[in-house]
């Protein structure tokens, strides 16, 4: 495993890092001010479009996506860039086009649209016209076993209809989110991962009704486009609407979530950096019983244990990414798993001890760290909970040949 970056690399990773502290960072504040200006709006703010612009102006746009269309990165040089976009997970990844859903549902059209969906829904993706959502997850049903998922999409001569019920749609508040790629079974009698498939719906379509926007430990993101409730009553789209094929949304459900698995992993490094950068700042500053919280020797400990847990996790995740690049998705499997229960449960674990530091200030709004914390936690659930992927994880151990 070579892990050290190219030329190209090293210049992106400087190029981003500055752009992530000398605007993300410092724009931060804001977008808080303009957020609160604004009640109730779920568009992007027009801090965001600045940062969006200045980023395109500086070519560091699409990054995520490998080939002709993205940067044609692999996963080894993204992976530092994804970090450093942790720093300031509010603005930076969306500030690149590189913030979910949107990047998973552009690798679904740009690996399985035809040329008919990619022009109308992947190139203004591709150049932020538009936003999107994806919408797989359902209240009724345990979504965290895709073959459970209860939306119909019922063919009837040229046209799909599809009736469910969804939520947790990321970015489906923002009315600039043109496009959700809807999740359901096409084939409720098929072999149990052949029953699903993904369509495309417009958002305007006769029968999408948002129904609430959901909150994140009291946040409702709408820096982000926020969460949505979707109920789709017999909403009918043309069948030419529908992504590769009957049958086939369980397998581009797996492809979409191992690119994103690894992104927002690196993401989540990036916060827990910034967290103990902030941890250096105030224990050396503040002061409790006489001393500078620097010299506590708990305090030591706490940024100790951070500080191998960043750099163990760091090496993981990057020996996934080269695993990924070398010999696919599928056969890098077992390591994207391991990350996606080790990152986010140890990122919350530096948080916790990072808020723990700051005393009040750090479960106030003064501070990133509260935020970041609900986003470490919520990762703990989004794309499988912990549980499902410890129980492949050892499946896959228990039954992998030993020399």
């Amino acid at each position: 495993m070579e892990f050290s970056h190219d030329q190209r690399t090293l210049d992106l990773i400087d190029r981003v890092e500055a752009f992530v502290h000398e605007r993300a960072i410092l724009a931060e504040r804001v977008l808080d001010e303009q957020l609160a200006a604004t009640p109730g709006e779920w568009s992007f703010r027009p801090v965001v479009g600045e940062l969006r612009d200045a980023a395109r102006a500086e070519g560091l746009w699409n990054l995520f996506l490998p080939g002709e269309r993205g940067a044609g990165l692999t996963n080894v040089q993204y992976a530092p860039l994804a970090e450093r976009t942790g720093w300031s997970p509010r603005l930076a990844p969306v500030a690149f086009n590189c913030a979910a859903p949107d990047t998973g549902n552009m690798e679904v059209l740009a690996d399985f649209g035809t040329p008919d969906q990619q022009a109308e829904w992947l190139e203004p993706l591709l150049a932020g016209d538009i936003r999107s959502s994806f919408c797989m997850t359902e209240p009724d049903v345990a979504s965290s076993d895709a073959t459970n998922i209860a939306t119909r999409i019922r063919r009837d001569g040229d046209s799909y209809v599809i009736t469910g019920r969804k939520w947790w749609s990321t970015g489906a508040m923002n009315p600039d989110a043109a496009i959700f790629i809807v999740m359901g079974q096409t084939d409720p009698d098929a072999e149990r991962h052949r029953q699903q498939s993904m369509i495309l719906v417009p958002r305007d379509t006769p029968g999408v009704r948002i129904i609430r926007p959901l909150t994140v430990f009291g946040y409702d993101d709408r820096d982000h486009g926020g969460h949505a409730e979707i109920a789709f009553d017999d909403v009918r789209v043309p069948a030419a609407n529908l992504i590769a094929g009957e049958g086939e949304g369980f397998a581009i459900a797996q492809a979409r979530l191992g690119p994103g698995r690894i992104h927002h992993c690196m993401r989540a490094i990036g916060m827990a950096e910034r967290a103990l950068s902030l941890v250096q700042e105030r224990a050396n500053a503040r002061v409790a019983f006489g001393r500078p919280l620097a010299e506590q020797g708990v305090v030591r400990e706490w940024v100790a244990e951070s500080r191998i847990q960043v750099e163990s996790l760091r090496l993981l995740v990057l020996k996934t990414a080269w695993l990924m690049d070398t010999v696919g998705n599928r056969r890098a499997m077992t390591e994207i798993q391991a990350i996606k229960i080790a990152v986010p449960r140890a990122v919350q674990q530096i948080l916790d001890r990072a808020i723990q530091l700051f005393g009040a200030a750090g479960v106030s709004g003064d501070q990133p760290l509260a935020e970041m914390f609900a986003g470490a936690r919520s990762l703990r659930l989004a794309d499988g909970p912990d549980e499902v992927h410890l129980n492949a994880l050892g499946r896959a151990e228990l039954k992998a040949p030993r020399r």
